[in-house]
């Protein structure tokens, strides 16, 4: 059996999560659904970024030490699990000292072998919220443009990674597509900044100013940078540094504001300790509200667990994968989002299951044997990573299948002519039941529920509607 792993990006927890998080979750799921639906032995990773400054804080002003304060809020993050249907295999947690903390020390003493760091002592502008030293170039008028507040001027004595010697080898490896970003725009836009130079970047932050995080092989006096660690999660969230070596993922799924460090350290890292690097990175957008990102610094964010509670799982999955374009930004409002589910689900796909298991049900039992699931569309799309383009074509079918309905009028008809094109809806709706499987893997469950195939027997059963207009 074919192997295939996932990771999506390890989120930080100074805050519960918001829809952001939920979007890129999803992204990752329905790959990795999709990929256990042909047949293939997936790995799906994900987990919890809980060390650093912006903890540290986080920690102090909510009056709790920093452990009992990432705790609950990697609880919430897990707990997307259920209400999400997320269907990762492993979950890393950067603070557990058994699994991943060995393999951040293996890791660096590695690259401590190949020379590739050093110690100097160093002053830059430290944004908090990004847990990173920026440059003048990062900032808009004076600011960082996400976070939206002035970095930190910080002079202290940090360990290096040599990753300007790297800066060849990336572009080659960018250009070459051996390490492949998606999109187009984004591979562009990393290659533009490699090609601007690659400076050396700090690894490590002095222990007496930042406790909360991994000692620094063989110093003590050093913490583990919270970004030089938490991407070997990655590695220590599959079993480690050997599990990786055989097997390194297939597919990184992150957010355009962390492409930088994945697309030029990480794979540096990765270089430095003589490791295979992923093969594809998927870069989404992001959520928008008000044309505003989402954000924890702005305040802004929204609630995915209250949105799942309101309109239900696969409603919000169906939002996230067709209303926002999947490497692109999107705007949420709730208004769109009712326009999206009163459309497509409750009046498009829910009443075509109906009016088919209505007809179907007088019926009962039909011969008929399980259709071929053939749809190259849908995974040319799925295959580029364009969520809203697979859901676009599956949503033709469903309004071309209403039509024919409409214009064969089955329920003027009677006995075999009636039953031959029941036959044929009922048919055509476990299809369509099929290719949503790694979308609204719920929902299709129960289609397929209703539309049921026991042998050459197709059951058709009519049970409750599938989403109650609002």
């Amino acid at each position: 059996m074919q192997k295939w792993s996932i990771t999506n990006s390890i989120p930080y927890l100074n805050a519960p999560p918001h829809l952001g998080h939920a979007l890129e979750f999803v992204q990752a799921d329905v790959l990795a659904r999709w990929h256990r639906q042909k047949g293939e032995a997936v790995f799906y990773l994900t987990g919890t970024d809980e060390h650093g400054t912006k903890i540290s804080r986080a920690a102090q002003a909510a009056g709790i030490p920093p452990q009992v304060f990432v705790d609950q809020i990697s609880e919430q993050f897990q707990a997307l699990r259920p209400a999400l249907n997320l269907s990762y295999d492993a979950f890393i947690r950067t603070s557990d000292q058994k699994q991943h903390w060995p393999v951040v020390q293996e890791l660096w003493e590695r690259i401590l072998t190949a020379g590739d760091i050093y110690k100097k002592t160093y002053t830059g502008l430290y944004c908090v919220g990004h847990e990173a030293f920026v440059t003048g170039k990062d900032l808009v008028q004076g600011e960082c443009p996400v976070h939206k507040k002035k970095p930190e001027t910080v002079s202290e004595e940090n360990w290096f990674f040599r990753l300007s010697k790297y800066q060849k080898n990336l572009e080659q490896l960018i250009t070459s597509d051996e390490l492949k970003i998606i999109p187009e725009t984004r591979k562009n836009e990393i290659l533009s900044f490699i090609r601007e130079g690659l400076e050396d970047v700090s690894v490590s932050r002095p222990r007496k100013d930042v406790e909360w995080g991994i000692p620094f092989p063989g110093d003590e006096t050093q913490t583990v940078y919270v970004w030089a660690e938490a991407l070997i999660a990655y590695i220590s969230g599959q079993g480690g540094i050997e599990k990786w070596a055989s097997h390194p993922a297939d597919l990184q799924v992150i957010g355009k504001d962390i492409l930088r460090f994945h697309a030029t350290i990480w794979p540096a890292m990765l270089l430095s300790a003589k490791l295979p690097l992923p093969k594809q990175i998927f870069v989404h957008g992001f959520i928008t509200t008000g044309g505003e990102k989402i954000s924890k610094s702005l305040g802004n964010t929204i609630d995915p667990f209250e949105l799942v509670k309101k309109y239900g799982t696969d409603a919000v999955r169906y939002y996230l994968l067709r209303e926002i374009p999947s490497s692109e930004d999107g705007d949420f409002t709730e208004e769109r989002f009712k326009e999206r589910y009163n459309g497509d689900l409750a009046n498009g796909l829910g009443n075509l299951i109906a009016r088919v298991a209505t007809l179907g049900d007088k019926i009962g039992e039909i011969q008929s044997k399980k259709p071929v699931i053939p749809d190259e569309e849908i995974t040319r799309s799925l295959s580029a990573f364009r969520f809203h383009e697979a859901l676009e074509r599956i949503w033709q079918q469903i309004n071309v299948l209403d039509k024919k309905i409409n214009d064969e009028k089955p329920w003027e008809k009677s006995g075999t002519d009636s039953a031959t094109l029941i036959t044929e809806y009922a048919n055509r709706i476990f299809v369509i039941s099929e290719l949503l499987k790694p979308f609204l893997p719920e929902t299709a469950e129960k289609i397929q529920d209703q539309f049921r195939f026991s042998g050459e027997v197709l059951v058709i059963k009519k049970g409750a509607n599938l989403f109650p207009r609002l």
